[in-house]
């Protein structure tokens, strides 16, 4: 699930590639909070994609061992399009963590996986 903060662009882009995505707005959820989103995640065994850190901040006071947060960094230097490479080109590596729970953190020439629960 693509959170508020990335464009309906990166949707359509991964759709286009394969991916099962979705956006929050897709689920009433564009003004909702980050706790709210991180629920409904977990209540739909969906991972959350996004560029906001307060979800990784979550999991690691709450020791939660779910959602899966793929954390997009420096997207404020990348063009949507960029992000859907991006996110294409590095999720594949990180499939089996993110079914079973962890933390990747995504920038240019960087690919970090930190597993569920953490800390």
């Amino acid at each position: 699930m693509i959170d508020a903060n990335l464009s309906p662009v990166v949707v359509s882009g991964l759709k286009a590639k394969g991916f099962d995505v979705s956006h929050v707005s897709e689920h009433g959820l564009l003004t909702a909070s980050d706790q709210e989103i991180s629920d409904y995640a977990i209540e739909t065994e969906s991972a959350i994609v996004s560029a906001d850190s307060d979800f990784a901040t979550m999991l690691a006071l709450s020791k939660g061992k779910a959602p899966s947060l793929v954390l997009l960094r420096s997207v404020d230097q990348l063009t949507p399009t960029e992000q859907v490479e991006l996110l294409a080109n590095n999720l594949g590596q990180a499939a089996e963590e993110i079914e079973t729970g962890a933390v990747v953190s995504v920038r240019p020439g960087h690919l970090r996986v930190r597993l569920l629960p953490l800390g």
